[in-house]
């Protein structure tokens, strides 16, 4: 008797239906298609870049868009850059993902009689490879790592903040523990550098946020009190707005205070008062507004210099667990960049950190800082902040609500270079969002337990998450596919963070142990 062969799993079938509409795809372009006007502007500034160029419709994807745009901006073939293409039709933006024929022509958006406008904004020059393999697992903790954080300057510092009570230091480089920083009494909830990479700051359960020296591990004099619960966010004051030499740290609380400390003088700056609960996140803005998200349903801005309150949002209708600002990897490592020249001088540190915020920020000749923030409601709202906000002033209005999540949503986060929003949530799964317009884009599905955080690669390519399922995973952002599933962890994972120079992971959970990813 002949064997029968089983019938294809659903995986199978998947990968045969995907290869079948691969197949179609190919040679969807018309040989006699013709050519089409195309007009490139630079999204920061709204300005043209050269005249409007000729292309037959065969040849226009994206490589050759980058091609000609290099070759418009006088680019040499040592220094292109490669870009992003969008364009703009109805209130719609449409990225140019493989070719205009599909992205613009096909739907019927515009036809080969049109001008085509495109925007164009430069993407990383510098590719993070996925990590894809534990380099170290290094004990130590005496109970689960509640957060990692790498430093600004390099990938070979990284501290955690566990529930043991401790925060340490860790070489990356050669696996080993450099410093334990003691001194709280309780569970160790936030553990963060300042962007200058001099000082690390931990918030805990005893109330009191603590700051050490990285170098030697020792505290920074007593422990900065005045919170009446626990400590849940800290957020520096970005490093080109600092004044006469001083830093200044928010910390956020479960007593529904902001508090900003002067970490020189180790004495309270401003008490921001407001929330009715909890407040579960704090950021401070590059135009020096700090937003705070809270438990009592609401997000509030405050001027940073006078301590006043600036706005109000609340259309969230439960708990707001999280909140991001497009500009958060800028304001993480001010000066330090991909190249790892640091400058000499104070002036020029600051000088560079304006910069690379400007950059970061400008869109259409306009600093503009956008939020994103997520709740026990299911949904995310992204907001988009005018720079000079006034207190007393037009209700804020969200930009978009983004729908979708089946379960409570506990993080979001943009990509580095302001395109995406990555939000994770109880439903198991981690979704991306088009950060302009608030689009849905992908559902990255794969994990089987509640996703606790996600982190992008600064080259905005990849995405880490981390679940209750013991994994991490890193997706490929641009297909929404599973580039690499990183099994090792042997209990939940509640803690992730790619470093800023791309080269490392490093990760902490419920197993104690920090376990460090790289290519």
């Amino acid at each position: 008797m002949a064997t029968v062969l089983p019938p294809p799993s659903k995986r199978q079938r998947t990968i045969i239906a995907e290869k079948a509409r691969e197949q179609q795809d190919v040679d969807a372009i018309p040989k006699d298609a013709g050519s089409v006007r195309v007009q490139f502007f630079d999204q920061s500034t709204g300005k043209p870049t050269g005249a409007p160029v000729a292309i037959p419709v065969v040849d226009a994807t994206v490589k050759n868009l980058e091609l000609l745009l290099n070759t418009l901006q006088g680019n040499d073939a040592t220094e292109r850059v490669p870009y992003r293409f969008t364009f703009g039709a109805d209130g719609h933006v449409v990225d140019i993902v493989n070719d205009i024929y599909r992205a613009i022509l096909k739907p019927g958006l515009r036809t080969t009689e049109d001008t085509i406008s495109l925007q164009y904004t430069p993407q990383a020059i510098f590719r993070v490879r996925a990590v894809s393999r534990c380099s170290a697992s290094i004990p130590g903790h005496g109970e689960a790592i509640l957060a990692t954080s790498f430093s600004p300057s390099s990938s070979s510092r990284l501290v955690t903040g566990s529930g043991d009570s401790t925060a340490r230091i860790f070489d990356t480089d050669t696996g080993t523990p450099l410093h334990t920083l003691k001194g709280h009494s309780s569970w160790v909830l936030v553990a963060c550098w300042s962007p200058d990479d001099t000082t690390i700051a931990t918030g805990s359960m005893d109330n009191t946020v603590r700051l050490w020296d990285p170098k030697t591990g020792q505290s920074l004099g007593q422990p900065l009190k005045g919170h009446t619960k626990w400590v849940n966010s800290l957020a520096w004051e970005p490093y080109h707005l600092r004044q006469n030499s001083t830093s200044r740290l928010a910390s956020s609380s479960k007593d529904a205070t902001v508090r900003v400390w002067d970490t020189i003088s180790k004495r309270i700056d401003l008490v921001l008062s407001g929330h009715k609960s909890s407040v579960s996140c704090v950021r401070w803005g590059g135009t020096g507004t700090i937003y705070t998200s809270s438990h009592d349903k609401t997000i509030k801005l405050w001027d940073s210099a006078k301590g006043t309150l600036i706005s109000t949002l609340s259309s969230h209708a439960h708990w707001v667990n999280h909140l991001a600002l497009s500009t958060d990897l800028v304001l993480r490592t001010a000066y330090h960049d991909h190249t790892g020249h640091i400058p000499s001088t104070d002036e020029a540190k600051t000088a560079k950190a304006k910069e690379r915020y400007v950059k970061s920020a400008t869109v259409n000749n306009t600093i503009t800082e956008r939020l994103v923030t997520a709740s026990d409601d299911f949904t995310i709202y992204l907001w988009s902040l005018p720079s000079s906000a006034t207190p007393g002033g037009a209700a804020i209005k969200p930009l978009a609500r983004l729908l979708g999540h089946q379960k409570q949503v506990n993080h979001v986060t943009f990509s580095p270079d302001g395109a995406l929003i990555a939000s994770s949530g109880f439903d198991n799964a981690v979704k991306l969002w088009d950060a302009r317009d608030g689009k849905f884009l992908h559902t990255l599905r794969g994990h089987v337990g509640a996703v606790y955080m996600s982190c992008f690669s600064p080259d905005s390519r990849l995405l880490v998450s981390c679940s209750k399922d013991t994994t991490l995973k890193v997706w490929d952002v641009r297909t929404g596919k599973l580039k690499e599933d990183l099994p090792g962890h042997r209990d939940e994972v509640f803690a992730v963070d790619w470093s800023p120079d791309g080269r490392m992971v490093g990760s902490g959970g419920k197993d104690k142990a920090v376990r460090v990813w790289r290519h």
